[in-house]
């Protein structure tokens, strides 16, 4: 699975507004539903709620990974966005997240989800890749970014 599998350029934020982890779920959705990726925002937001109630999503290193399933959608929807200045999302190392990749999934796959999240993962690992993406000018160089860390993956 590569990274444009599952992404698009026109779901990439280039600066999100919101300043919470609340807020950028609810910011998330709200994009997701403008751009007609998905229907209803509330579903997919109480979807997402539930998962963080599990754990924070928030990986660390200044990531965080939200994800749910859905039954309305039948194939994988990715949105990842950077706040220049950095969000409180509870994350296990205590740090600012700066980068959010969320991942929606099919309620029927299993295997394709996982491999999802841990190629996204493995991908934001890097520092040198975490910097580059702080330093992009726009969605084009951050999208652009992305494609090429991931072709260094088989």
């Amino acid at each position: 699975m590569k990274i444009t599998d599952i992404l698009t350029k026109d779901l990439v934020i280039a600066d999100f507004s919101g300043t919470d982890k609340e807020s950028v779920l609810v910011e998330f959705t709200e994009f997701l539903e403008q751009k007609g990726a998905i229907k209803n925002k509330e579903t997919l937001l109480s979807a997402l709620i539930e998962r963080e109630k599990l754990g924070s999503t928030g990986i660390g290193e200044n990531v965080a990974i939200p994800h749910a399933k859905l039954d309305e959608i039948d194939h994988m929807i990715t949105l990842f966005g950077r706040s220049v200045k950095g969000v409180e999302f509870e994350s296990l190392d205590k740090k600012p997240v700066h980068f959010v990749c969320l991942v929606i999934a099919p309620s029927n796959s299993t295997g394709q989800h996982l491999k999802a999240l841990a190629r996204i993962s493995r991908i934001l690992k890097s520092s040198a890749l975490r910097e580059s993406l702080q330093n992009a000018k726009d969605v084009d160089e951050i999208y652009s970014t992305l494609v090429d860390e991931d072709s260094k993956f088989i």
